[in-house]
């Protein structure tokens, strides 16, 4: 396991009750680096994301999430938690999901639904303070929206409306942000807009995971492929994991293209 790592693997498996799962997970993600999770549908990754939330029992092996430089008792192990700061360590996590139900009628600004990105730091007695305030603001500006701050949510479009759930995951100041197919239904300005985020983040020493079909973003955007298909495949570099060969073994009997640019593979969209 690296040092530094902000999120690793060893051996891991995370299994529902029914069996389903993903298993052999061995990678770790460092500060400032970006992942690109790709596999086909039922592959497992957003099983992979919710167990790293702990929605999802680990079963084999082991995971450590932590801040850089983390004890070994910010471990979680198989046979069950490893120490306080597991659990503590977890609140380090910003999570952005691929579909969220609302009333968009209901009159909430958007600043009040980023604010709830700082609910799990105040607890239930503390009123937003300076720094909740100022945490708010610093996460609108990185997903351009301070403009619309006070607008009320439902009226902003699809794509505003993304963009808005991800100040509110990066209000809470996070070290590690996961991304469960966070481009599908965007617009290109959306896209573009939501890009330059990332880049942004990374920038700032964020580690991101993010689960995608979409193999350009993977060049665009992101450091290292973690290829699954209900246990990892590869993991390395773009360009090293993200090779026909490879990606012909995790998506296995689907026709795969490739050119200079772009990895085709028909057939399979979302997770």
């Amino acid at each position: 396991m690296s040092a530094i790592a902000v999120l690793s693997f060893e051996g891991a498996a995370f299994t529902y009750p029914g069996g389903d799962g993903v298993s052999d997970l061995d990678f770790a993600i460092a500060p400032g680096e970006a992942v690109a999770l790709i596999g086909p549908n039922g592959a497992g990754k957003s099983t992979l994301l919710r167990g790293v939330l702990g929605l999802v029992p680990l079963t084999r092996g082991r995971m450590f999430l932590g801040r850089p430089a983390a004890p070994a008792a910010a471990s979680i192990e198989a046979r069950g938690v490893v120490g306080d700061e597991a659990h503590a360590d977890r609140g380090m996590v910003g999570f952005l999901p691929q579909t969220m139900e609302f009333d968009v009628d209901f009159p909430i600004s958007l600043e009040q639904v980023v604010m709830q990105g700082r609910y799990r730091r105040l607890g239930l007695l503390r009123w937003p303070g300076r720094a909740d305030r100022a945490a708010v603001r610093h996460a609108l500006e990185t997903v351009g929206l301070t403009e619309f701050a006070t607008k009320r949510f439902g009226s902003l479009s699809g794509g505003q409306r993304q963009r808005g759930l991800l100040a509110r995951a990066l209000a809470a100041d996070p070290s590690l942000l996961l991304l469960d197919e966070p481009f599908n239904g965007l617009d290109q300005p959306n896209r573009d807009a939501l890009v330059a985020t990332l880049r942004r983040l990374k920038g700032e020493g964020v580690a991101v995971l993010v689960s995608t079909h979409d193999l350009e973003l993977a060049r665009q955007v992101c450091d290292l492929v973690l290829l699954v298909n209900g246990r990892q495949t590869a993991f390395g570099p773009v360009d090293d994991a993200l090779t026909l060969a490879n990606v012909q073994r995790c998506f296995a009997g689907v026709e795969v293209e490739i050119d200079e640019h772009t990895l085709v593979v028909p057939g399979h969209e979302g997770h």
